[in-house]
């Protein structure tokens, strides 16, 4: 793949996003304010339902530095939404957890701060996950956890010996069992989020890279040839009719959802969020790497990071600084993974036996081989919605593959020139 990215052996580590019980040591809530409050020296906003995975080590590092920290869960998607308008009001938190593809834009914005960080402490995570905290040359925050794409499978349905091993093989099995109620595969291919592991595999990519491998934001590659003979691959997934229109736009990920937990899909390509609501709703499933394309080969994925980074409106940042190494090391990784199965980015983690026993983990750990970093530069902002579009027209029939994706491509690099003025 021309995107120099791709993730040869990121090694990844365990299963799951799923939800666990909240709350921190400290107090944790929905509401707070920061800096002059004297009744606390930071403030943590940490990811949903998942403080219960650092209350042990909040409670450490506050007893061995003597201070007071307080930990307010919020959607880690919206933080830095939040800071936007929290940190001028000096309400911001200190410490904050985002996606990683979010870090080149809250760069560009003067939100987060640049951290001193040891070359031997960026050495403990796997070179992916530190990568996505790198603009220019600067580190601007330590990776907490990472997350791929992976096949789901109801037990109940197919066994894995069934299993297809390739799209092809999907394509047909899917048309085999078709009914009004009863569907093969089921994937969100009208989503580049998604369609990205098929584009990939026939030679498309969203950025290309410079010598010192940093993202070309001018080379997009969506429209190539090889973008266009993916995108024309998809489009027979939905005129053959095995994709139920449902699963197009906005609701798509609802209706995938729901028809994988009713029992009516065999298989979905989901990430390790669904890990725990599947299990919830019931489903027997299996879970495995992603399949080998048509062309024989393997089918991508995008790996998302999720960091803790420190605020540049932060009043208290050396010690919010020291926080976020403390609260990122190997052992308060792993135990964080115990608490919330969250998948670790500790490369010593890779091979760790309590980790490495579970199927999930080997899923997400093969997959993981084949998957490609989220570009995190503030361009990948204006290819979301064109690109979505662009599969989304192709997905229903009302545009060709050769036309929609080069239209696509010059709204994205008009919207990109417009950021620049």
């Amino acid at each position: 793949m021309k995107n120099g990215k791709n993730i040869l052996l990121l090694g990844l580590l365990a299963a799951g996003l799923s939800a666990c019980g909240p709350q921190s040591s400290s107090s944790t809530d929905n509401s707070g304010s920061s800096k002059g409050n004297k009744e606390y020296d930071l403030l943590v906003w940490e990811d949903q339902s998942k403080s219960a995975g650092i209350e042990e080590a909040v409670k450490t590092f506050e007893e061995e530095h003597d201070v007071t920290i307080k930990v307010v869960e919020k959607a880690y998607a919206d933080q830095l939404e939040d800071l936007r308008l929290d940190g001028p009001a000096g309400t911001g938190a200190d410490v904050i957890t985002i996606p990683g593809d979010q870090i080149g834009t809250a760069v560009t914005e003067g939100l987060l701060k640049e951290m001193t960080v040891e070359q031997a402490v960026q050495d403990i995570y796997t070179e992916a996950a530190m990568q996505s905290q790198i603009v220019n040359g600067k580190v601007y925050g330590l990776p907490k956890a990472v997350e791929t794409q992976i096949l789901y499978y109801n037990k109940a349905l197919i066994s894995e010996e069934e299993l297809p091993k390739t799209t092809d093989e999907w394509l047909t099995y899917s048309k085999k069992v078709k009914t009004d109620s009863s569907y093969g595969l089921l994937a969100l291919w009208d989503q580049i989020y998604y369609a990205q592991g098929v584009l990939g595999g026939y030679g498309g990519y969203v950025f290309g890279t410079d010598a010192d491998g940093s993202y070309n934001p001018e080379d997009i590659g969506l429209a190539t040839d090889g973008a266009i003979k993916g995108a024309e691959y998809i489009k027979e997934f939905y005129d053959s009719g095995v994709f139920p229109t449902g699963i197009i736009g906005e609701q798509g990920i609802n209706v995938l959802d729901s028809l994988f937990t009713e029992g009516k899909a065999a298989a979905v390509i989901s990430g390790p969020w669904n890990l725990e609501p599947y299990k919830e709703a019931g489903i027997d499933y299996g879970v495995m790497e992603l399949p080998l394309l048509g062309n024989g080969e393997h089918m991508s994925s995008f790996i998302g990071v999720k960091s803790y980074n420190v605020s540049s409106y932060s009043q208290n940042a050396d010690l919010a600084e020291e926080f976020v190494a403390f609260i990122t090391n190997e052992e308060n990784s792993k135990v964080r993974f115990e608490k919330t199965a969250e998948i670790p980015a500790v490369e010593a983690l890779a091979t760790d036996e309590s980790i490495l026993e579970s199927e999930s983990a080997a899923a997400i750990a093969e997959q993981s081989k084949h998957a490609e970093l989220t570009p995190g530069i503030t361009a990948m902002n204006s290819v979301w919605e064109p690109i979505d579009s662009a599969l989304q027209t192709i997905a229903t029939g009302k545009a060709e593959p050769k036309t929609a994706l080069p239209q696509a491509v010059e709204q994205i690099k008009s919207a990109i020139a417009a950021t620049q003025n």
